[in-house]
Parts: C-alpha cells; structure tokens; sequence
C-alpha cells in the first residue's frame, strides 16, 4: 500500500507545482521535499506521473519554480555528495533527484532560452538556501558544474555505488573528500588488477546515475548539424576536465565493465530468462557514456564556459581527459584485453546453439563499433595491434555479418555506414591485406552463397551481395566498398572462384552503357575495379589462377570497355534505356548459389520502426587521401594533381550543365530526406535532370581507363588456352585452371606500377556524421524510460519508416 500511497503524494506534488502560480520559496523545504524525501518512485514512475505538457506548461508560465525544482535537486545531489549517503533515507533522496532531473533536462535543452540556465550562477529566484550552504568562493560555481562533480562523487560512494573497504565499525562513514576513488575501480582489466563482487544494487545506482549524466551531455542533440567542428559540448568539457578529480577512475571503470562483460554468463542455457541482469544494464550506459565523452577537440583548446572550471593547464595531449588517457593506454595486455572484450560481445549476436534463443544476445553492437573506432581513431598503437595478428578477423567477422544483415531495411543505414568506415580505415593498413588471406572456416549463417576460401573471399561476396541485392539509399557506399577491395587487393594471395566471379559480375555491371553515362561518378566504379584486378595480376599472379580464368571468360567486357562508344547518338540511346530501367545494377546473371545453412534472408524494416536521420557523408575523394606503397613497405603521401587522372573531372567538356553528384561542398550538411530528394533529382528522367553527357567527357576518361595489364594479359593467354582446348579436346575447367596455376607472365606484362592505398581521413565532415549517428543511436536506444522522445531533438529527424 506504502508505495500507491508515496506515487499518489507525488503526483500530487507535481499537480501543485504546475499550479502554482506564484513563486515558491526555495526555503520551503516542506513543499519541496515532497519531490524527493519521501517517495519511493522508479524512474518509470517518474516519466509517468511527470508528462511532457506539464513540465512545459511550468517552463513558459512559472518558470522561477522550474529554476528553484533544479537548483534544490542539484543541492540535494551535493548534499548526498558531501555526506556519502550514509543512511537508506540519504541513498533514496539521491536517487529520486536524479531521476527528477533526469525527466526535467532535455525540456530545458529543448528551449533555447533555458539552455544557459544551468551554467548560470544565479539558480533562479532561491537565493537563500545557497548562501547558508556555502560562503565561499565555491558559491561561484555553475550549477551544471556542481551537479557534474556531485556525480562524478556519487560514482565512488562506498556501499552506494561501490563495495565499502571499511571493516568493523558500522557507524564509520568513509571520508568523500579523502577518499581515493583509483582503489575503487569497478571492475578488474586496464590498469586496475582486482575484481570486486558483483553487486547487483551497485549497479543499478551507478546505472541511475550514468543515465543522468548521459541526459546532461544530450544537450548536443538540441543543437542543429554544424561543420565547425571546434564547438564542443560545454558538459562534456567540464566533466573530462582536470576539474573531475575522478576522471581517470571512472573512464577505467567504463571501459573495464563494457571490455569484461561477458553476456553469455556461466554457460547455462536460457539463464538470461531467469534472472535479470543488471549488468547488461550498466554496459549499456557505460559504452554510450565512452562513445559521447571521447569527443575530439577540432584544433584550438576549448574555452570553458566559466571562469572557475580550469586553471591554466600545460598538460601533454589532448584537454578532454578520457581522450587523453584513452591515447595513452600502451600496454600489450590491456590491448589484448580490450580487443578481445569488444570482439567477444560483437560475435555474440552471431553466435549459433541448438536450443532456440537459449544465449542473451546483447543489442548494443552499434555502440561497440564507434567505440572500436575511436579506440583506433585516437591510439594508433592499439590500431597496429589489432592488425599485429588475426585477432582482427574476429572483428571483422561480426562487422560482415551485420552489414549483410542490414543490407535490405532502410532504418539501419547508419549501421551500413559505420561498418564500412570501420573496414575503410583498415584498409589503409598492410597488414589488414595480409590478414585477409587466412582461410575462412567459421560457419556464422550468412544470407551470401556457400564458398570455401580465405575471409578475403568473404569479403567479396558480402559486398557483391550489398551492391546487388541491397536498398538503394547505400549506393553512395559503392565507393568506399570498391576503395577497400582495391587497398587489400595487392596482398591477396588466391581468389576463391565464387570471389572472382562476384568481381567480375560488378564489372560487367557497372561498365553497361547505360551505367557509365547515366551519372557524373559512375565511371568511378569501373576505375577502382580495374585497379584492384590491375593489383592482384602485378603483385598476386601466382596463386590467383581463378580470377585469371574468370578474366578470360569475360574478357569481351574489357573489350568493350576499350572501345566505349562515345558519339552523341549511343549516349542518348543509353539514357533513353536508363528512363526505361532505372534500377541500379543488374542483379541476375549472377548465377546465385544455395545461401548458408540456417541463415535468414536479409528484410527491411519492419512498417512503423523509428529511424534517425543521418547528415551526407563526404564523397571518397574527401574521406581518403592518397599514399604510395614504397620499396621498403612504408607509404609516402602522393600529392593529389588539380584532376586526377582516374578521376576525369565530371565538368570536362561539360562545362554547361552541372554536375549533380550528391558531392556538394564540405561544409553543407543535409539531412537524409534532403540527399534523398537531390538524389532523385539527379536520377530523375524529368527535366529537371540536369545532367546530359557530352563526348569529349567521355572521351576524357576512357583514354585513362587502366585496361594495357589486362588487354596484355589476354594478348598472351587466350590463345594458349583455345590452342590447349583444340588439341587435348578440353571442356573440363579444372585442366585449364592446372594450366593457368603454372603458366607465369613474368617479362610479359607492363613494367609493375607502384601501389596506391587510399587511407582514411578525418575531416568535419565525418566527424559531423559520427555525432548524429551517435546520438540517433542513443536517442532510439533509450526506450525505457524514453529519455528524449517526443521533445524538439535539432540534430537529427526522427521519421518513421
């Protein structure tokens, strides 16, 4: 009865508080307590009995009662703080104001006349309740300053939210201001050697809180798409500041509970059905608060928001301290920790049992993979040792397999684009090459043909199966997927057949007629295809008898891409087929084979699924640059001409129509609908279509097609292999294969060119695609209680599908 009894009084403080009309006395602890003292209120209670009208309705109309609700919330965040939350009474105040606050923030972010409010030191009208507690200069501070640092307190309240180390006497409270939270870590791993219990209620305190403090830096989703990268979070700045004297504890702690989770627990099947898990929980915030925090200064130091919060530093690295200690952790063993935390829970959605749905499968993979890219993006050390051995292969498995799975529904997009930056990055790498060519024998049921080879055979066919069969939103992607197979290309020792069939396919699919001309960049495509084949001929001839055979089975593609036409007629008649058919790329004559056992057919999404949107990504010209491999294996940057020759700039010999390449400049950002929209424009056959090819742009990259190596090539080889068919009768492919396994081009082919990687980039336009990705992921991650739902988000659109 208790309980009804505490949500009826509370909801009747909140009716009270919404009627008021009047100001109340920040002094009036009887009208305020009620909130907070008293109650015994879950989080789900609290956005239930405080709706959104309400507190907008107290916003607009009395707004000194919604400033003196968050200054005495705060206060009592403090209070608990200081005092270490000794009693059950204490713990219960501290957890009520946060869940209050946790409601309330995203209503004053989403006014834009409210934002400032907390990093005033003025907290409304209540003046007097301030001065009593504190006469100091401290008085000074911000209140979005003293809520962070009573948070940051509260996360290492012995026998609150950590394990007490005090023996014997009850009644002695540990010291919050002496107290060394760098022996209270949460959980053993990277730089912190002991284990402590599990304690379930721990967790869901610290859980209560990282919501909290989650909500507080959500102030960025309030913020429109920006390309000046140098605007920080004020929240984020402060809180990862030296100011945060727990800074260092709890960024180990975050890391070490998301690297050491591990979901499948103690191996009893459908364990996850009997008992909850409060750990999951707490992964789950703990990741979403690292992929937030860890967020790049764009350049020059931030200005903190007031004067109190930093002191003149001169420390080395970066300001934001969980970047600054997230690039300096070097240990091998905390890498291989790390590494082997992250992969183990991206493999576990892929994990099969024979008992139907007996694992937990975890759903936070999103934010693994951004926290794996800013672990790379920030430590190059931990990128050379993921790459050191073929631990990678075991975060490249997982990635496949979601970026195979989402291929088809249109509301994970943003996941397609992660997994391929992710893969795009380490591509630029050697070694990810070499990597590549261990040989595949996991069994993850994928939706992609039977093959046996090596994980660069996999790769292949995942990314023939996501240009061919998936959705038409992720043809910007075809890019970056062919600039990938080009970088490994020079390092892969032997195709499967499968593989170079798919290989072969894309080409004849991009280099129709009507593909070539219908759009300023497709000719792209054809260019990073013929290099990778280029690559794997110069560098990899021996073992790669199979795509040589496939190049010669379809070597009247190569001839026909020698001699394009180009006169005006045939271009019109290709456009005119491209009205008729504007689908993408042909997805038959693909001969596809029986999928793996037990795999599912990649859907869309289902009907009434909720997306965010996403801004443009920069095209690949801007998201890579160029590096050549030299003698000694090291790459030197190549100093891009004004027009690259493969590139045959869109405009040559166009210069009256524009070129319409969804490509627009850097620092425009559109959201999704907008790209969509322009995107039909361009593909549109109305007249508003803009786009009308001329000979001479044709002409001006066709002569730069890199077609001598394999025209060379099959100068050499088809007759020898129609002279071997005629005299031994041959039908079987198996002997022509034999034949071309000892054949050797060497003396034969063109002088090798050197090798071109195409290494990944930052730029603010990635990094403007990283910030709303993240919080759209957060944003539809956070159902329960729906922190943001329904309030006026600026960062991205929420549309449903």
């Amino acid at each position: 009865m208790g309980n009804s009894d505490s949500k009826l009084n509370f909801r009747k403080a909140v009716i009270q508080l919404t009627t008021k009309t009047q100001p109340v006395e920040a002094t009036d602890d009887a009208f305020w307590d009620q909130f907070w003292a008293d109650t015994a209120t879950t989080v789900q209670d609290v956005f239930a009995l405080v709706p959104a009208a309400e507190i907008r309705a107290v916003r607009e109309e009395s707004p000194s009662n919604l400033a003196t609700l968050c200054y005495k919330a705060v206060e009592k965040l403090v209070q608990g703080a200081e005092s270490g939350c000794s009693s059950e009474k204490d713990k219960q105040m501290v957890l009520n104001c946060t869940r209050m606050l946790t409601r309330i923030l995203p209503y004053i972010f989403e006014d834009q006349d409210w934002r400032g409010f907390f990093w005033s030191t003025i907290p409304g009208t209540g003046r007097a309740g301030m001065d009593e507690m504190e006469d100091d200069d401290e008085g000074a501070r911000p209140l979005a300053e003293s809520l962070l640092l009573a948070l940051a307190d509260l996360l290492f309240c012995p026998d609150f939210t950590v394990h007490s180390h005090k023996r014997g006497r009850p009644d002695s409270v540990e010291d919050m201001q002496s107290l060394d939270s760098c022996e209270y870590i949460w959980e053993a791993g990277v730089g912190f050697a002991q284990s402590p219990p599990l304690n379930y209620i721990h967790d869901l305190n610290r859980s209560e809180l990282l919501r909290l403090l989650l909500t507080c830096f959500s102030e960025a989703m309030y913020l429109p798409p920006t390309s000046d990268n140098t605007i920080l979070n004020p929240w984020v700045t402060f809180f990862c500041s030296t100011e945060n004297r727990h800074a260092l504890p709890l960024f180990t702690s975050l890391l070490n509970v998301v690297c050491a989770y591990d979901p499948v627990g103690y191996g009893i099947p459908y364990n996850h059905l009997l008992f909850s898990d409060y750990r999951e929980q707490l992964v789950e915030q703990a990741v979403q608060i690292l992929i937030v925090t860890l967020e790049h200064e764009g350049g020059q130091p931030y200005r903190p928001p007031s004067p109190s919060s930093m002191e003149d530093q001169d420390s080395v690295g970066p300001n934001n301290l969980f970047v600054n200690y997230l690039s300096r952790i070097h240990r091998e063993e905390d890498y291989d920790f790390v590494l082997k935390g992250l992969a183990r829970l991206l493999t576990n959605p892929l994990t099969q049992t024979y008992l139907p749905n007996s694992t937990k499968k975890i759903q936070f993979h999103q934010e693994l993979l951004v926290l794996f890219w800013k672990l790379c993006d920030f430590n190059k050390k931990f990128l050379f040792f993921v790459l050191k051995s073929s631990d990678v292969l075991d975060i490249l498995v997982p990635i496949l397999y979601y970026l195979n799975d989402a291929r088809a529904d249109q509301s994970r997009v943003g996941l397609m684009h992660i997994g391929v930056f992710i893969l795009l990055l380490l591509s630029g790498e050697r070694n990810f090459g070499v990597r590549l060519n261990k040989p595949y024998s996991l069994h993850v049921p994928m939706d992609i043909p039977v093959f046996t080879g090596t994980h660069a055979d996999l790769l292949i066919v995942v990314f023939h199966k996501i240009i061919t069969s998936g959705h038409q939103r992720l043809q910007p992607l075809y890019d970056c997927l062919l600039t990938i197979v080009v970088n490994v290309s020079p390092y892969l020792k032997s195709l499967s057949m499968v593989a170079a069939n798919k290989l072969l396919h894309l080409l004849e699919a991009f280099s129709t007629n009507w593909f070539l001309f219908s759009a300023p960049q497709n000719h792209h495509l054809v260019f990073f295809l013929l290099e990778a084949f280029n690559n794997i001929i110069q560098y990899q001839f021996d073992g790669n008898c199979n795509l040589v055979y496939a190049i010669i089975r379809k070597r009247n593609v190569f001839h026909q891409l020698a001699n394009l036409p180009s006169d005006p007629a045939t271009i019109q008649k290709a456009l005119q087929r491209k009205r008729k058919s504007p689908d993408a790329i042909s997805r038959t004559s693909s001969q596809e084979t029986v999928s793996m056992e037990g795999s599912r057919p990649a859907v869309p999404a289902e009907p009434g699924t909720l997306k965010a949107s996403l801004v443009a990504m920069p095209g690949i010209d801007k998201l890579t640059e160029k590096s050549q491999v030299s003698e000694d294996g090291t790459m030197v940057a190549v100093a891009e001409s004004p027009q690259s020759p493969e590139h045959g700039s869109a405009e040559a010999g166009a210069s009256d129509t524009e070129s319409i390449s969804g490509r627009d400049s850097e620092d425009v950002f559109y959201t999704e609908a907008e790209m969509e929209r322009r995107r039909r424009l361009s593909s549109s056959s109305s007249s508003v279509c803009h786009w009308n090819p001329k000979p001479d742009w044709v002409l001006s990259w066709k002569s730069k097609l890199p077609l001598q190596t394999i025209m060379r090539l099959l100068q050499v080889l088809v007759p020898q292999v129609e002279k071997i068919c005629i005299d031994k009768g041959l039908t079987d492919e198996s002997e022509i294969l034999k034949f071309l396994q000892h054949g050797t081009l060497v003396g034969l082919l063109p002088v090798p060119h050197p090798i071109l990687i195409r290494k990944y980039q930052a730029n603010a336009g990635t990094a403007m695609w990283f910030r709303t990705y993240m919080w759209g992921v957060i944003y539809l991650r956070n159902v329960d209680p729906p922190i943001w739902y329904d309030t006026d988000v600026r960062l991205f659109e929420i549309q449903r599908m």
